[in-house]
């Protein structure tokens, strides 16, 4: 794990997670901890309508925790019902949150790797709809991130299972003082909920 990321994570496992989100969050732990028993694939699908924050927070937060707790075969894909672009300051706050971000391609949707670990393949991460051919048409877990995604998709083709687990926007404080902090503060909400999520697990 890379230096400053293990710091933030050290700062991650004292946040508390009320019950209500426990409640909500139990239904994605039991669904990964039946395909680790049963030594399957685990594929998630992070859904945001824009696939330009909250998704790409969730789905880096969840492949580095899955990685901190020794969870294998994990693949975290994340998708919107549109395609835009991952906002700029969600790379800016993984960087400062300690991952190492690098961007591939300067086109309107940018090709962002986002490493959290020296030896590990990085993340690729760039806006796309959630049935792009560069995510799974099978055997996964759609995870819903926001409401009208969760609202606008009844169905989510080729999902095993679907789980709200719904974000407030941090694009709200786009443009204020308040900008830094809030993005740094959802950013560290999902990594808690994605941390208590895979340290459920039991696994051999």
């Amino acid at each position: 794990m890379l230096e400053n990321l293990s710091k933030t994570i050290k700062i991650v496992e004292k946040i508390s997670i009320s019950k209500e989100r426990v409640e909500i969050l139990q239904p994605l732990v039991n669904y990964i901890q039946n395909k680790v028993g049963a030594d399957e694939e685990i594929r998630l699908n992070f859904i945001c309508t824009h696939n330009s924050r909250r998704s790409h927070l969730s789905q880096i937060w969840a492949q580095t925790m899955a990685f901190h707790f020794g969870i294998k075969n994990v693949y975290c894909y994340s998708g919107g019902t549109e395609a835009t672009a991952m906002f700029l300051k969600v790379a800016e706050t993984l960087v400062n949150q300690g991952f190492q971000v690098q961007k591939l391609s300067e086109e309107q949707n940018p090709v962002y790797a986002v490493k959290f670990d020296y030896n590990q393949h990085p993340i690729i991460c760039f806006s796309k709809a959630y049935f792009d051919d560069f995510n799974p048409k099978s055997n996964f877990g759609a995870t819903m991130t926001c409401n009208n995604a969760d609202e606008g998709c009844p169905m989510v083709f080729g999902a095993e299972a679907r789980f709200p687990i719904k974000y407030d926007d941090p694009k709200a404080f786009d443009g204020t003082e308040l900008m830094n902090e809030k993005y740094a503060e959802r950013s560290l909400q999902i990594a808690s909920e994605m941390y208590f999520v895979f340290s459920q697990l039991k696994h051999k």
